[in-house]
């Protein structure tokens, strides 16, 4: 317990500098966006100012650690998914966990992105909307159903992790957990090389999360300093209804989750979470927040080692509730800028598109954007209303990966709790 304690007070302690160090970012950003503005676009003042600190000082300092922090990504995830592949030494029990953790993130994201389509619905956010951009966007062609399904075996594992690929990185991590099950002794002893190797891959974690508050503190000020505050003036019936649908989700929607399905309190969860939070709204990026959220779940809320480091990394792929939001709500507000009408089966299909698209989107900065051009071509909008968004997607994006995380935590508390792999005493320590 000592440790526990201890740890918990070291974390908050990190997390006070993180907010420290995003509202720093976020005044800092804001004021030389107005000393660009007041200089004016081409002086002096305004290219030093962008050259050497936006683009120059923020760039390093803030993508130096997200660097560190995603490098560490395929290992966490593939050590840790051997470790808890291996430690549930009943395949059954591997099959249980995985069809839980696959309903409750497949019905998170249909419920998240229906009930965004409503709100966008109700409150028309794109009725009478200009259509005034000159911003270009060019998608990409969606794969086919085959070609994604044979993405998720790797043909090659070292090129996999080299890649990124976290799904097939998942799918090795798994089968190579379950031959350790059945290699019999040589698997015990490779076991424990790797959780003496989990140990090591998790310290590096809290030596990178240390420099959190610099990295923040870079990235908050570097979208601030080029986007400012105005470039949300002309979108704010957009920004805003997205803003209430992720808001309504994660506070009304997750609890509900928490409460009915889990039996477990939502305070201590939130409490829990606002490291994870800052971190994932600092990114942008599911992937890069996995070592951090992987390390709440499983050190302040109690959650098992073999579940936690199976359903986060899972989540962490497929699981994209706020993307999914942002994309229903993005469709109905180009369909109503360009006056489109859609019908009762469209919206059942965006939908449908929508949760199966976010499968295979990768947790990474600004991917929604295109995999919600897949789903405007699905129902026949025009892909080029993408344009229209652009200017405040960064904001969002930062928003809605917030919430994606949240959801993975959610979903691995629930299962764990189903499974009795819940330390509901961990869970509800106050001081841990």
């Amino acid at each position: 317990m000592g440790k526990t304690t201890s740890s918990g007070s070291s974390g908050s302690g990190l997390t006070r500098r993180i907010l420290l160090g995003m509202a720093f970012g976020v005044l800092s950003g804001a004021f030389l966006h107005w000393v660009s503005r007041v200089a004016g676009e081409g002086s002096g003042v305004e290219e030093g100012v962008r050259a050497w600190v936006v683009e120059g000082v923020f760039v390093v300092v803030g993508q130096g650690f997200l660097r560190l922090l995603t490098v560490l990504v395929v290992p966490v995830v593939l050590i840790s998914l051997i470790c808890g592949a291996a430690a549930m030494d009943d395949v059954r029990k591997l099959g249980r966990v995985g069809l839980r953790a696959m309903g409750l993130y497949l019905f998170t994201t249909a419920l998240a992105v229906a009930m965004a389509m409503g709100l966008a619905l109700w409150l028309g956010p794109g009725r009478g909307f200009a259509l005034e951009t000159g911003a270009e966007f060019t998608s990409r062609p969606s794969p086919a159903l085959t070609e994604t399904l044979l993405n998720l075996f790797p043909a090659n594992a070292i090129a996999a992790m080299a890649e990124g690929n976290m799904l097939q990185v998942i799918v090795f991590a798994i089968l190579f957990g379950l031959a350790l099950t059945l290699a019999g002794g040589a698997g015990k002893r490779v076991l424990a090389a790797c959780g003496d190797l989990n140990e090591v891959v998790m310290k590096l974690v809290g030596i990178v999360m240390e420099l959190a508050p610099y990295g923040v503190f870079a990235l908050i000020a570097r979208t601030f300093a080029l986007e400012g505050f105005g470039a949300f003036g002309p979108l704010m019936g957009y920004f805003l209804t997205v803003l209430l649908a992720l808001g309504v989700h994660c506070l009304g929607v997750y609890p509900l989750i928490l409460r009915f399905l889990g039996g477990l309190k939502v305070r201590p969860f939130f409490r829990k979470m606002r490291e994870v939070h800052v971190f994932a709204f600092s990114t942008a990026s599911s992937n890069a927040t996995i070592p951090v959220t992987l390390r709440a779940v499983e050190e302040r809320m109690g959650v098992s080692n073999p579940i936690a480091s199976f359903t986060v990394p899972l989540g962490a792929t497929i699981n994209m509730d706020g993307t999914a939001i942002m994309q229903g709500v993005a469709t109905i507000f180009i369909a109503q800028a360009y006056g489109v009408e859609l019908g009762s089966s469209q919206l059942l299909l965006i939908v449908l598109t929508a949760t199966l698209a976010s499968i295979g989107t990768a947790g990474v900065p600004g991917v929604g954007l295109v995999m919600l051009s897949m789903v405007l071509v699905q129902v026949g909008l025009p892909v080029e209303g993408i344009a229209l968004i652009i200017g405040i997607d960064r904001l969002l994006d930062m928003i809605r990966t917030a919430v994606n995380v949240t959801g993975d935590a959610v979903v691995s508390c629930v299962v764990a709790r189903g499974e009795g792999e819940l330390d509901e005493a961990v869970y509800n320590d106050p001081a841990n």
